[in-house]
């Protein structure tokens, strides 16, 4: 029997040791703008979760509107170039918040602005960085890169969150935009780096008109790929919002301050750690009853958090919660990554992007109001029930979607594994 293949697998590729490198030092610096982005509207706003979500929701909008022709130019352009660009775009962002809020200058539109900006960089970079994956290390290596990747985010959401709270406590949040502008010298010095030779590059697609539609109707063509993503939507709408319910329970249930919300964000990173190192290991294309299992238990674990009595009880129960996180969205975002014909992958990611982010405009408000009318734990009780019902929905449709055997392969490439 052949050996599994080790974990760190796809560091053996000088492109994607490159890439990781740069991607390690930069989300640090992301996780620590993060909390301190959350903590500034927080100040500015006397603490108003409408406020929280409002940031939240103008950040993730753009991906709404742009993530679908974000993934078009991933297609028909080199998308090591596209990621210098809109990494650029990112950094100035968070140097332009930096300024203004060490110079006492920043206000609440100046939030909203600059995380609509960034938002716009991100809708344009998230699908091009996705189907990057595999111009890095190739098919074979695929979903051990995903998992990887995964790994170095949430080994950014350990570090940076920790960093951070300190940080804030210390000096304020200003500094800590201006060290993440810093931090984005590292990956566009890694992108730039790399060798273009050395690149698995998928067959550039040529500009033409409909290339949008073809890929809308590539997708709706696949109806357990549908289903898998409609998922995707759901869970991340309403479960996957710790960005915005860690700060209520930290701040509005339990009365701390930044240290304890650094705190409850590092918890579901190490979780998530732990699931991301799960997700590295699997060799092939996850089965849906992955996907599914992990959707389920996302939503019990998350629900049963936002009801501990306590901050430490809280904490311990955030930990499986992130281990489930990841093992959803390593095993959604393989099956479906490994599922496409590689001319499709920059659109399809695209709307998978687009589901997995853009939903965000609309839970984000929603559970800032259930937050402010109900109390801090309603957003994470609520999320985390809705995402149970979204994993039993999801399977009973599948059950009927496989007993009609309405389920046949594309003419590119084969549906996800349905086992």
């Amino acid at each position: 029997m052949a050996a599994r293949p080790g974990i760190f697998v796809s560091l053996r590729v000088r492109n994607y040791r490159y890439f990781a490198g740069g991607q390690v030092v930069s989300l640090i610096g992301t996780w620590m703008q993060r909390i301190a982005q959350d903590w500034l509207v927080l100040n500015l706003s006397h603490s108003s979760p409408i406020a929280l979500g409002v940031a939240s929701a103008l950040q993730f909008t753009p991906t709404m509107l742009f993530s679908l022709w974000g993934g078009v130019l991933a297609d028909r352009y080199d998308k090591r170039r596209l990621l210098l660009l809109t990494q650029a775009g990112m950094g100035l962002c968070a140097l332009a918040l930096g300024l203004l809020d060490v110079s006492a200058l920043a206000q609440l539109w100046h939030v909203y602005l600059l995380c609509f900006l960034l938002g716009c960089f991100s809708a344009l970079d998230t699908p091009t960085r996705q189907a990057f994956a595999s111009e890095l290390v190739g098919r074979e290596h695929m979903s051990n890169a995903v998992g990887l990747n995964s790994m170095t985010f949430n080994t950014a959401r350990i570090v940076g969150p920790s960093i951070a709270g300190l940080l804030i406590a210390a000096i304020g949040t200003g500094w800590v935009f201006l060290l993440n502008a810093a931090s984005f010298v590292a990956v566009i010095g890694g992108l730039a780096a790399m060798d273009p030779a050395k690149l698995f590059r998928s067959t550039r697609l040529p500009r033409a008109r409909g290339q949008l539609r073809e890929g809308l109707r590539y997708v709706a063509g696949r109806p357990v790929l549908i289903c898998v993503l409609a998922l995707v939507f759901l869970v991340s709408t309403l479960g996957i919002n710790f960005f915005l319910t860690l700060p209520l329970l930290a701040r509005n249930v339990f009365h701390g301050g930044p240290e304890s919300y650094g705190v409850l964000t590092t918890v579901v990173a190490v979780g998530s750690l732990l699931g991301a190192a799960v997700g590295a290991r699997r060799v092939g294309r996850p089965r849906l009853r992955v996907v599914l299992g992990a959707a389920l238990a996302l939503g019990v674990l998350e629900t049963a958090a936002g009801l501990m009595p306590t901050v430490a009880t809280t904490a311990v129960l955030l930990v499986p919660t992130g281990v489930a996180t990841l093992v959803f969205t390593n095993a959604a975002n393989s099956s479906v990554q490994l599922s496409i014909a590689p001319v499709m992958r920059g659109r399809v990611m695209g709307l998978y992007m687009l589901l997995f982010l853009g939903g965000t405009p609309i839970g984000a408000p929603l559970l800032g109001l259930l937050g402010e009318k109900l109390g801090g734990r309603a957003p994470t009780v609520f999320g985390g029930a809705a995402s149970v019902v979204a994993a039993l929905v999801v399977w009973l449709v599948l059950r009927v979607v496989l007993r009609r055997r309405t389920v046949e392969p594309g003419p590119h490439a084969p549906q996800p594994d349905p086992s």
